[in-house]
């Protein structure tokens, strides 16, 4: 805008300038040629009229020099009528106290021009006559009070004028343009080390750890290329860390969970011969140990993805797969699959797409009232994925909060989840270069919608 606004006003300023100086000097010619041409057209019609003048004769004579006779075979029409052919409009003369004219007419002559010219100077001045711009120039006569006058158009002139002003704005408007083009192309150029810094800032706010800045070695922007790119480097080593603690825990954990599940297994099998009393804390700490197991498989799958586990990808039929996970989850049919979406196919990790499907079951079985239906259908960036719960619904405040980790939603059957199930459905479905977005369903509860880049066999 700075470089727009500068280039505008430089060339309005020239092309002010431009005009002022053009247009005068061009009106001051077409002036100074009309007075000429009708000077000259006065002085031949004073020669046809009069002749030429005589010489003095002596002293005693001399009352009579300067005051030529009219020649009386002459008419004065047809006088006017042979003067040189100009670009006038019209010629006219006072002359013997009668106007003489051949086209234009003396009423549209001002007053004052008239009587200025007659009384012995010569005059111009621009009129309208007939809805035209002329130049009207008067000259006197050599017997005071007679004067001779000529109008010329100024047509010409002002198309002249016209063009010039229309080029001169069409110039500071292109010039404005050109200063836009050079402002944004600068503008670029000198803040492209920032557009790279805003890049590389949002990759690793979105979990790409290793993007890193280039512009180490800018004379302005290198000191904090160097401190982003350490910040960056100390984060992902962070991360990496805290990816191998979770995971070696959750490993180690792996053996005790399992002899404790087995161990609830058999007294469960065994529950019969319990006492009453024992019964409830058995079942209760089997809940606990179903949810221990759980949180135990998520802390593996977060801190697998957190490492830098790329996976494998292969073809896969999106709707085999989504009706086998979502059934299988639920225990009974809850997938609906649209005909046009039977064919679609997907370049996934397996393992992941079944987990991102049955984590949104498990999540609707578990804390939102049960599953009300899993839908394919095509649209979207290929494959559209919903899952529809019977729960209250997720505040619009919550549903981006949700796919954080440990993020739960504050109802009181949303609760009691871990919090890690979604946000290992989000990093997967990031994963498959995808979206996943929770809304209303129609009728009541929470609908999460997963769209998925597949195509058509």
């Amino acid at each position: 805008m700075a470089y727009g606004l500068l280039a505008l006003g430089l060339s309005s300023v020239l092309a002010l300038v431009t005009w002022t100086v053009v247009s005068e000097y061009l009106t001051e010619q077409r002036q100074s040629s009309a007075m000429v041409e009708t000077a000259d057209n006065a002085a031949a019609f004073h020669y046809g009229l009069f002749g030429a003048p005589q010489p003095c004769r002596p002293a005693r004579e001399r009352a009579e020099c300067g005051s030529p006779t009219p020649n009386p075979n002459v008419s004065i029409i047809e006088l006017l009528n042979s003067l040189p052919s100009t670009d006038s409009a019209a010629s006219m003369v006072y002359y013997d106290d009668q106007w003489y004219s051949l086209t234009g007419k003396p009423s549209d002559l001002p007053a004052d021009l008239i009587d200025g010219v007659r009384s012995g100077s010569t005059s111009h001045r621009r009129i309208t006559v007939g809805g035209q711009q002329v130049l009207a120039v008067g000259v006197p006569m050599s017997r005071r009070g007679e004067a001779f006058f000529e109008w010329h158009p100024l047509e010409s002139l002002d198309n002249t004028l016209r063009t010039l002003k229309f080029t001169l704005v069409a110039a500071a408007l292109v010039a404005a343009l050109i200063g836009l083009a050079v402002g944004r192309l600068a503008s670029t150029l000198a803040l492209r080390p920032l557009a790279a810094l805003t890049r590389v800032a949002d990759a690793v706010a979105r979990g790409q750890l290793d993007a890193r800045l280039q512009v180490e070695n800018d004379r302005d922007l290198g000191g904090l290329a160097r401190s982003f790119n350490q910040t960056a480097a100390n984060l992902e080593r962070r991360v990496a860390a805290d990816a191998r603690f979770a995971g070696d825990v959750s490993h180690e954990l792996r053996t005790p969970l399992m002899t404790m599940l087995n161990s609830m297994q058999l007294i469960q099998n065994h529950r019969a011969e319990l006492p009453g009393p024992v019964r409830e804390p058995v079942e209760l700490l089997g809940d606990d140990l179903d949810r221990f197991r759980r949180l135990v498989i998520d802390l593996l799958e977060i801190s697998r993805d957190d490492g830098g586990d790329q996976g494998s990808r292969e073809i896969v039929r999106i709707a085999d797969l989504v009706r086998a996970a979502a059934d299988a989850t639920a225990g009974r049919d809850v997938t609906t699959v649209a005909p046009e979406a039977e064919g679609l196919t997907l370049q996934a990790d397996k393992r992941r797409l079944e987990r991102v499907i049955a984590n949104l079951v498990e999540n609707a079985e578990d804390h939102a009232g049960g599953c009300k239906g899993v839908g394919v259908e095509a649209g979207g960036l290929g494959v559209v994925i919903t899952v529809d719960d019977s729960g209250p619904g997720i505040p619009a405040d919550d549903r981006d909060r949700i796919f954080e980790r440990f993020g739960r939603g504050e109802t009181s059957n949303r609760s009691r989840g871990v919090g890690l199930g979604l946000a290992i459905v989000a990093r997967h479905v990031q994963w498959h270069h995808g979206t996943i977005q929770v809304t209303e369903r129609p009728g009541g509860g929470a609908r999460f919608i997963v769209e998925l880049p597949a195509k058509t066999t």
